[in-house]
């Protein structure tokens, strides 16, 4: 039998609210300080694009996506738990018991966490797609144009009786 090295996976922190970024910030010295590399690989709090209007004017913000949550891709040990939940910051792992449970990769790839790498994407132009996350979420599209250094995909939903173009992220589509 081959002793194969533990996987990397992606699991919930739960922060204090408006702590996101500075917890971000603070493991990722962590895990410069610590050697930690071969453990943590990857720390995110996603963000979205929202267009707000203030006094006539429209702005746009970022806003997170899940707030009071980052996440981590790490090796899980007990080690690493300890020195994950020590941060300034983190209230614990999301999980029982505060004990981390691994994202499955359809969770994933609905966050858009990572990005969906080509040999997984299998759309090409004039496919019927189903929009899997997102305002369109389960809406029926039709494949325009891909650009895969954007990793985005153009297509036309059907909204009201017409065709409307739509730009997506490759994780946001899955095809029929």
């Amino acid at each position: 039998m081959e002793n194969q090295e533990p996987k990397p996976k992606w699991y919930v922190i739960h922060t204090y609210s408006g702590y996101e970024n500075s917890v971000e910030s603070d493991l990722r010295n962590m895990v410069e300080n610590n050697n930690l590399q071969d453990f943590i690989f990857d720390i995110k709090v996603p963000v979205e694009d929202e267009i707000v209007e203030k006094n006539g004017k429209k702005k746009v913000v970022q806003r997170k996506k899940f707030p009071s949550y980052a996440f981590i891709k790490m090796i899980y040990t007990n080690h690493i738990w300890f020195m994950v939940t020590r941060t300034r910051g983190v209230t614990s792992f999301v999980g029982p018991v505060g004990r981390p449970i691994p994202l499955t990769d359809e969770e994933i790839r609905r966050i858009g966490l990572e990005a969906v790498s080509l040999e997984d994407f299998d759309i090409k132009v004039g496919d019927n797609v189903k929009v899997i996350n997102g305002p369109l979420e389960n809406f029926i599209a039709v494949v325009d144009s891909i650009s895969v250094e954007r990793q985005k995909v153009k297509v036309n939903v059907a909204m009201f009786g017409r065709q409307t173009p739509v730009e997506l992220d490759f994780a946001q589509v899955e095809k029929i």
